[in-house]
């Protein structure tokens, strides 16, 4: 149903709607620029090398983050805002468990204790997301406006969605800290076990390179998690959604939420591999020498595609 009106109470969500339209476009931006910034390492090192698991999961996440991108400019049918975005948000998410637990496998010698254990914790935490995307799929309605001659969308929840919402983000941050504090552990023990090994400076940059990249995007994964929190549970935001601080809030998450899951999460990848390269092309170092690689397997020649 479609509502039409020229009444000046509406005024105030034109704005809000307009406002937060150049947020949408400043993250896309800076998902492209990103790209476009990485592509000549994206060509060499992912489309260039042999094709694996790895490689399908940074493809996928890197031009899913696009399509997300697009989607949440266009923004004018209510099916495409809360649905198609929603779940690519959950396909996402998973996917970047799977490269960290693939790490985490790495680290830990391919230990299958650990494996399980992660297997085990990551479905669990996946599909209670994904029952929560059904049920908010469910009980999330969408409504037409044409106001002013602007036309706007509207999405009404249903009162529980938002405690459920919050609960997954909880969920999926325990997760994170678990795994963080999983590679943090097993970094200082090879850190220590190789202080005084011949290969120990090689091994231990790569350590380095993983835990680097781990907890940047461990750090940005929290901040999106608190601006999720505080957008559902603060009485503050939830009485004033139209206010200016309220919308530059939101904002604020929708850049924050493209960059960590569509820039930084395909940099788990491509930092790793990007390290492995440099290793494979100086020839003195790479001579004879096998690194840990960030693959289905934990040991791989430097000569090898990572």
């Amino acid at each position: 149903m479609t509502i039409v009106s020229n009444d000046p109470t509406w005024w105030p969500t034109i704005n809000a709607y307009r406002f937060q339209s150049y947020f949408i476009v400043a993250a896309f931006v800076g998902l492209a620029y990103d790209w476009a910034l990485t592509f000549g390492q994206e060509v060499e090192l992912v489309w260039r090398q042999r094709w694996s698991l790895m490689t399908v999961l940074y493809l996928l996440v890197r031009y899913l983050g696009m399509l997300y991108a697009a989607l949440s400019m266009l923004g004018n049918a209510p099916t495409i805002a809360l649905t198609d975005t929603n779940w690519i948000s959950v396909f996402v998410f998973a996917m970047l468990w799977v490269i960290i637990i693939t790490r985490l496998h790495a680290m830990y010698q391919g230990s299958r204790k650990i494996l399980i254990f992660l297997i085990v914790t990551f479905l669990a935490v996946t599909i209670f997301n994904g029952v929560v995307a059904v049920i908010l799929m469910m009980h999330t309605s969408g409504g037409e406006f044409v106001l002013s001659g602007t036309y706007l969308c509207q999405t009404n929840f249903a009162e529980d969605i938002t405690l459920l919402n919050s609960i997954t983000w909880i969920l999926g941050t325990v997760w994170e800290v678990l795994a963080l504090c999983l590679a943090v552990w097993i970094a200082v023990k090879h850190f220590r076990e190789l202080r005084h090994h011949s290969a120990g400076g090689i091994i231990g940059d790569c350590f380095s390179v993983l835990i680097k990249t781990h907890v940047v995007y461990f750090a940005s994964f929290v901040a999106v998690s608190c601006f999720e929190l505080i957008r559902d549970l603060s009485p503050t935001i939830l009485a004033n959604q139209y206010s200016l601080e309220t919308q530059i809030f939101f904002g604020l998450s929708q850049i924050l939420t493209v960059m960590q899951m569509f820039v930084l999460g395909p940099r788990l990848i491509l930092g790793i591999r990007e390290y492995h390269a440099k290793l494979v092309a100086d020839s003195d170092a790479a001579s004879g020498m096998t690194s840990i690689a960030f693959q289905e397997r934990v040991h791989v020649s430097t000569s090898n595609s990572v």
